[in-house]
């Protein structure tokens, strides 16, 4: 088997990319299979947030040797939806996470909030709440086994086209580029 450099140009290179494997393409429809009960009732523009805020997940790295895991995400999602929840009730209240990590990500969260406001799009607190549950609720409920602490994690990268290890290059291009919710 010899591999061989192909410009980015390459006929055949982008036939791949637009073409997947059969194996790809299987995980994907699994993935999709799995996710969609827990976004089937999001609206189409709360559906571009959550996968907005799956680039944010993506690319968080915590600090120190701590690793994200599907507690984490559950916990930052709930935890940055209670604060949204309680803002569209008139009282401003932060709460915070348990977890460092969770914590971490809740900020990390918060600032793809701001930027997507700054940039002008109005983006509702309490539409921003329901698609932060659906985050939580999916990364409580697609683990098969308490041994799984990232079923949710790895069903992302995959239905992301991601490899492991590589959701935070990925991520961070895509969160480098502009971002646009009507």
């Amino acid at each position: 088997m010899v591999e061989i450099r192909c410009p980015s140009d390459c006929g055949y290179l982008s036939a791949a990319r637009e073409h997947p494997a059969a194996v790809v393409k299987r995980q994907q429809e699994r993935a999709v299979a799995t996710l969609g009960p827990t976004i089937r009732h999001l609206t189409e523009r709360q559906q571009q947030l959550y996968f907005l805020f799956q680039s944010v997940i993506a690319r968080h790295a915590p600090q120190g040797f701590g690793r994200l895991v599907d507690d984490d995400v559950a916990e930052a999602a709930g935890t940055l939806a209670k604060t949204l929840e309680t803002a569209s009730r008139g009282v401003i209240y932060d709460h915070a996470a348990q977890s460092p990590i969770a914590q971490g990500l809740v900020a990390d969260m918060k600032a793809l909030l701001e930027q997507i406001r700054e940039q002008g799009a109005r983006v509702f607190d309490q539409e921003v709440a329901i698609t932060l549950r659906a985050i939580e609720q999916g990364a409580r409920t697609i683990r098969t086994s308490a041994e799984e602490r990232t079923a949710y994690l790895d069903l992302m990268a995959t239905l992301l086209h991601m490899a492991p290890g590589q959701e935070q290059a990925a991520a961070a291009a895509a969160a480098s580029s502009a971002l646009i919710i009507p």
